[in-house]
């Protein structure tokens, strides 16, 4: 039976109408946008430029304010390690303020500070993974440069009100950037309406190809000023030097587009499965509990807890439904989550964890399928242990 993916939050299959837009600059269409001087560097140059303005058209930008990158992990890293080596904001201080659940994409460059001597606040959530924005005003000081904190929770999927954030750290005169990773595609964003000055995401997440990303850089209102991370050639206006990807350019492009313009049926729908794999899931077993708030959350995301069940050992068990423990890029490395720890959850309720996440391509016959083939698995295993 064919393998039944719902591991959308860790990456996305390519949608086919993203391969057709790119194909043509994998074959014919290979010029350097940096070589002007004749046809083919230009036809990429315009091509890298109507994806920019795609890109800022789903997040409402200037699309002078897009800056390409390799991905989400780069633009979170240029995002808060480029403004604290900014001359500009020396001046004013060295705290940077952030949420304990974050990815590591943003939890290691702000640890990379603490060790040069930055002041870093980690603030904590609540049990259901929410933020106290109290405790983030008390948190922010004159000296703040920087508060980062993301719009929707790579592992259980809570989406934080970056509005009142951005509103907050305005009227406080401190930039607000967000990992919208997760969410970018999903839910409506709106950089200027939500106070936002600095934003990550990756293609690869929308139905893209890996490997390519953006930071959205606020241009005035005010003018963010970001330092680079690498150096050589001055490319995109000297925030990120090296030729660009123009295939996975043009392709994050068209994936864009494909969410600005079918974002809100699709989320609908999804919701809809989503809804249908957990009731199935918690009409089958007991013992079952979800974590995160159960509200404001991805429609897409569904994180749950089977009490007595190891999640690595049940999702080796059943290898024909890809799901994940915790987030991709730590879950290699076999640590409890602590995303589940940061919401007080016990160690039991951490081991059994496994998130659920579904997305363009997920049918009704998948989650049903999904449902048996979990629900059975759960049961043997149980079965098993008391034997």
């Amino acid at each position: 039976m064919r393998p039944i993916y719902l591991d959308y939050n860790a990456t996305t299959p390519v949608d086919p109408r993203v391969v057709e837009a790119m194909l043509p600059f994998l074959r014919e269409r290979f010029g350097n946008p940096a070589s002007r001087h004749h046809s083919y560097g230009c036809d990429a140059a315009q091509a890298v430029e109507a994806a920019r303005r795609q890109v800022a058209a789903l997040i409402g930008a200037d699309l002078r304010e897009i800056v390409w990158t390799s991905g989400a992990t780069e633009s979170d890293n240029l995002a808060i390690l480029g403004v604290a080596a900014s001359p500009a904001y020396a001046k004013k201080g060295n705290h940077v303020v952030t949420v304990a659940t974050e990815h590591r994409a943003v939890l290691d460059p702000c640890e990379h500070l603490e060790r040069r001597g930055y002041r870093v606040t980690w603030l904590g959530v609540d049990r259901l993974g929410c933020l106290d924005l109290d405790r983030l005003a008390a948190a922010i000081t004159e000296r703040t440069i920087l508060v980062s904190i993301m719009h929707a929770n790579n592992e259980i999927g809570v989406l934080h009100p970056i509005h009142e954030i951005g509103a907050l750290c305005k009227e406080r005169g401190v930039l607000f950037h967000t990992d919208a990773t997760q969410s970018l595609g999903k839910e409506p964003l709106d950089v200027k309406a939500q106070g936002i000055d600095l934003l990550s995401a990756s293609a690869h997440k929308i139905c893209g190809p890996k490997g390519v990303g953006f930071l959205y850089v606020r241009r005035r209102d005010p003018r963010v000023r970001c330092e680079p991370l690498l150096h050589g050639g001055g490319h995109e206006n000297g925030l990120r030097s090296g030729t660009l990807n123009v295939p996975g350019v043009v392709a994050l492009g068209a994936a864009a587009e494909l969410c600005r313009l079918e974002m809100a049926e699709e989320r609908e729908r999804i919701r809809a499965l989503r809804d249908r794999l957990e009731e199935g899931i918690l009409s089958a077993l007991e013992g079952v509990e979800a974590n995160g708030h159960r509200e404001r959350r991805l429609a897409n995301t569904a994180h749950l807890s089977f009490s007595g069940i190891d999640g690595e050992e049940l999702m080796k068990s059943v290898p024909d439904v890809a799901v994940s423990s915790s987030s991709a890029c730590t879950s290699a490395a076999l640590q409890p989550s602590y995303v589940l720890g940061a919401l007080g959850c016990g160690e039991e309720r951490i081991r059994g964890s496994v998130r659920f996440s579904l997305g363009r391509f997920t049918t009704a016959e998948e989650v049903d399928a999904a449902v048996s083939r979990i629900a059975a698995t759960v049961k043997s295993l149980r079965s098993g242990a008391r034997r």
